[in-house]
Formats: structure tokens, C-alpha cells, sequence
């Protein structure tokens, strides 16, 4: 296999919410935004929360399934 084919597998890289991050930094020490701490890191912050979210939302589904499942061969 050559070298060009297996660069398109999925690599990382820099997302939206980083650029967005790197950024608002940028401006907030340049002095070109007033913005509290809390607003400049928020690309972080919410995207640690869709991903709290999106696990929990995961979790409670394998919880019902499996509790559906149980419930079934109980009968």
C-alpha cells in the first residue's frame, strides 16, 4: 500500500471548536475583545459538554436496552 493511501484513513487534526479556541485567545490578549475568560474558552467547555451529553444520552439507551432485554427472557 503507498504511502498516499493510507494518509486518507482518519488522522486527527485541528477542529472548528480549536481554531475558534486559538482565536478568541488570540484577540482576548491582543486586547482586541473585552470578553471574560469564561466566554474566551468556551469553544472548550461546550464541547466537553455535547460530549458529556452525547455519552449520556449513549449510556441511558444501553441501559433501557438492556433492561428491556432482561425484562424479555424473564417471561
Amino acid at each position: 500500500m503507498s504511502s498516499s493511501s493510507k494518509s486518507s484513513g482518519s488522522g486527527g487534526g485541528v477542529g472548528i471548536p480549536t481554531v475558534i479556541q486559538i482565536v478568541f485567545i488570540i484577540l482576548k490578549v491582543v486586547g482586541v475583545i473585552e470578553w471574560s475568560w469564561f466566554w474566551v474558552l468556551s469553544p472548550t467547555w461546550i464541547s466537553v459538554l455535547v460530549v458529556i451529553f452525547v455519552l449520556l444520552i449513549v449510556f441511558i439507551v444501553k441501559v433501557i436496552s438492556v433492561a428491556s432485554r432482561n425484562k424479555k427472557r424473564g417471561k
